[in-house]
């Protein structure tokens, strides 16, 4: 029997598998990260493709089999790509999805993961230009914490990118590469 699961997703990443199939990676609110094969969404006119874009927020029907992770179905939610109408904000976005598929390279379930990429594209949607960087120095040092590559003090909660911990974070801009490189060294990338 197979296990089917619904929740809430972020589309990271899509990479093609043959012809019209495409692995898709997620970060889902129930599972954490996922990687999931997409069964002819690379097709003209195919129904689940619109749900299943780079930066798509959807509702997902995963189904569990003996060789992964299955998309079943899909609600486009929320198009992440259309909100970021800044290029500057596109590029940050995909650099924080990129930190994150690379850092994760098998599944993991990490209830914080969701809420820290969705408030951080909200971040990207609404916060001026000057404080993208602020906002993707303090995504990253998040995600490396979350994942156990930083033990240190990050102001704000989670999903939290309000004036105040944006603030910190610009104060201390050259402590807080450091800890952000010091991260991705220790995770051996």
């Amino acid at each position: 029997m197979h296990h089917r699961y619904e929740t809430r997703a972020l589309v990271l990443a899509r990479t093609p598998l043959g012809e019209a199939n495409a692995l898709i990676t997620l970060i889902t609110s129930g599972l954490g990260l996922v990687r999931a094969r997409a069964q002819g969404v690379r097709r003209s006119g195919a129904k689940l493709a619109p749900a299943l874009t780079t930066f798509a927020e959807s509702s997902v029907l995963l189904v569990r089999g003996k060789e992964g992770w299955r998309i079943a179905g899909a609600v486009l939610e929320e198009r992440w790509l259309l909100r970021l109408e800044r290029l500057q904000a596109r590029a940050i976005a995909t650099r924080i999805a990129g930190l994150l598929v690379r850092l994760v390279a098998d599944e993991v379930r990490e209830p914080d993961i969701f809420p820290l990429v969705q408030g951080f594209f909200t971040a990207l949607a609404t916060l001026p230009e000057k404080d993208y960087e602020a906002a993707e120095i303090l995504a990253a040092l998040r995600l490396l914490a979350v994942l156990g590559f930083d033990a240190g003090e990050i102001p704000g909660a989670i999903a939290d990118f309000s004036p105040g911990p944006l603030a910190a974070v610009s104060e201390e801009r050259a402590g807080s590469i450091a800890r952000v490189n010091r991260g991705i060294a220790v995770s051996g990338l």
